[in-house]
This record gives C-alpha cells, structure tokens and sequence, in this order.
C-alpha cells in the first residue's frame, strides 16, 4: 500500500511552514520590503498592477518578485509531486468578480489575511479588527457551505492550459530581469517603479524572487492557507491548518521583537489606518469572497500554480480589482478610507451575499 511522504502535509509539517513563512516574511520586511507586510499577495498585486500601467498611483508601483516566485514556486512543487493538473470551467466570471471585490475589500483594510498576521505580529491594534472581520466574512461563508453552496465543478483541461498562469509569471519575470528602474524616473518606459511611498520600499530582486519560491513551494506542499484555517475550525473543529497559521505569527512576532520591529498600538502604524469600523467591514467582504471562491490570495496563487485556472481567474480579478480601487477611490491609505471606500466595502458584500444565496442547493 503507497504510504503518504509529504511530510509538509503532517501537524508538524504545517507548523515548520507557518515558522517558515513568518520568518522568511520579517526577513524581507529587513531587506527593505515595507513595515508590518513582508509579503501581502493583495498589496503587492496592487503593485504589479501599477508597475503594469493599470492604475496610476505613483507610490504604489513596482513589479513584486514575491508574487512571481510564489506562483512558480506551487508550479515546481506539483510538477515535482505530481500534482499538477489542468483544471477549470467553474463559473469563471463569479471568481473573476470574486477576485476583484476580495482585492477590493482588502484594500479597504490594507492589506490580505497574511497582513493580518503581520500587522499583528508589528504591534499594529487596527489589525485586530481587520482579523475580526476576516473570520467573520469567512464564518457567513460557512454558512452557506452548509446549505450547499457550489460554483460547479471544475473539468478536466488540455496540459497546455494549465500552462497558462506560470508561462505569464515566466514573462513577468523576464521583465522584472531586463527592465530594471532607472534612478529618479517614475518608468523607463517599460514598467512603472514607484520612487517615494511603499511601492519604493523592497527588498533586493534576488533575494524577493528566493524567498517566494520557497514560499510557494512550502505552501503548496502544506497547502497553507489562512481562509482554510478559519473555516476548518468553525466547520470542523479541526485545527491542522490553523496551527500552521499561529506558527506563522508566533514566529513573526519573536523576530519582530528581536529586531526591533514590535510597536504596540493603534496610531502611527506603517501604511495603516485608524478607522475601526472599516477595517472590519473591508475584511468581512474580502474573507467573504475568499471563502466562496474556496481559498485567500495566496492559497488561490498556489492552486492556479497547479494548473487550477479557476483559481487563476481569481488571480487575475485580484489585479484587476486592486486596480479599480485606486482608479475610483475605494484604496485606504494611512490617512484613512478612500472617498468610495465605504460604498465599495458594502457593494461588494451585497454582491457576495447574492452569490451565495443563489448557489446553494438548500437555500433561498
């Protein structure tokens, strides 16, 4: 009988990923990647959508490496364990609109469920709203689960199409590789780079690119993911993947207090803002879309790196998304929420809402 060897997939496997990844995190934030973020998959598709001209905010502007060595980092993993599998044709425009209203909401609050954590991890107060939020838009998630709630199944697909996400990631990369910003120039005439603000603030290429390799490997091995945690506990009561998640801000916080990182309190956090109410409202409509698309930013990244198109949709809705929210104003930023911000936080959980309840078998 073939035995399981994924040993990332085992209780201590899921908790060497989340020390793993908290650590690999406070290392980029020390490499010059901006304070309480590390890595934040809706922030930094908030970046490569401006590096690509898709939003012109000049002070968020860069194409993360991160993102890229995530994506291609789950790609190796499941050639290497045989995972990978073309897949797809399961309600592609709800998970592209998914994708932009999770984007959306989560700039409302500033940041992805993994910014939670390292906002929390930071000191940062606000954030505990924004993990409140979270788990309860993922908890309204649930409760559709139990009435049924499905987008279909997903088909299989030609090999090739499920090329289709890495081969873009292998081309943003090359851009990434020969287009490198001229100093004091907003572009150069290829991508957009950010010279003042967070999109300015990272880590050396090389180092970015190593450490979301190895993240996206870890992940997709453990298949990590911060939506999957909170739902499994209140689904389930089943902890395995939320272990994994308190490893990841336990790390993170030993090292921020290590490092000097740790600053507890609500005013003065790095790209934050003090609005309670929208910090939470930002976050339920985000952990709502996540969880109907079955999966957070990064657990999505991962499986569209299995060849998941589905899941690339989604992706692909999260820069679309992060895009409009600093075209129309529905982007916080430190000083609080955008002009639209609140309209876009509760248009986007009406719009959730009533995917919900028209795809459950057992419902309205």
């Amino acid at each position: 009988m073939k035995t399981d060897t994924n040993l990332f997939a085992t209780t201590g496997g899921i908790i060497l990923v989340g020390l793993a990844l908290g650590a690999l995190a406070v290392f980029l934030q020390l490499q010059g990647n901006p304070g309480n973020m590390g890595i934040c998959v809706a922030c930094f598709n908030r970046d490569i959508a401006g590096a690509l001209g898709l939003h012109r905010a000049p002070i968020v502007q860069y194409l993360r490496p991160e993102i890229i060595g995530m994506g291609l980092g789950a790609f190796a993993a499941a050639l290497l364990s045989g995972e990978f599998r073309a897949r797809g044709g399961s309600a592609p425009f709800v998970r592209f609109l998914l994708g932009m209203i999770a984007a959306i909401g989560a700039l409302v609050f500033l940041g992805c469920p993994w910014r939670v954590i390292m906002r929390l991890a930071g000191g940062d107060g606000n954030a505990l709203f924004g993990l409140a939020g979270l788990i309860c838009g993922v908890g309204i998630g649930t409760i559709f689960f139990r009435q049924g709630f499905s987008l279909g199944r997903s088909q299989k697909q030609s090999p090739v199409a499920g090329l289709a996400l890495p081969l873009v990631l292998l081309g943003l990369l090359a851009l990434a590789l020969t287009h490198q910003p001229i100093a004091g120039q907003p572009s150069n005439g290829s991508v957009f780079t950010s010279v003042s603000g967070p999109g300015a603030a990272h880590a050396p290429l090389l180092i970015s690119l190593a450490a979301g390799l190895a993240v996206g490997f870890m992940a997709q091995r453990s298949r990590f993911c911060t939506m999957g945690a909170i739902r499994d506990v209140i689904l389930f009561r089943q902890w395995h993947l939320a272990l994994g998640l308190l490893a990841m801000l336990g790390m993170a916080l030993a090292l921020n207090a290590v490092f000097g990182g740790f600053k507890p309190g609500f005013t003065g956090q790095p790209i934050a803002h003090t609005e309670s109410l929208w910090n939470f409202l930002g976050m339920v409509t985000a952990g709502l879309a996540f969880a109907l698309a079955g999966g957070c930013p990064g657990r999505q990244l991962f499986m569209a790196g299995e060849g998941d198109n589905d899941a690339a949709i989604f992706v692909a809705g999260l820069l679309i998304g992060a895009a409009f929210a600093h075209n129309f104003g529905m982007a916080s930023s430190g000083a609080g929420i955008g002009p639209n911000g609140a309209a876009a936080a509760i248009g986007g959980l009406v719009i959730c809402l009533i995917i919900g309840v028209f795809n459950c078998k057992r419902g309205a």
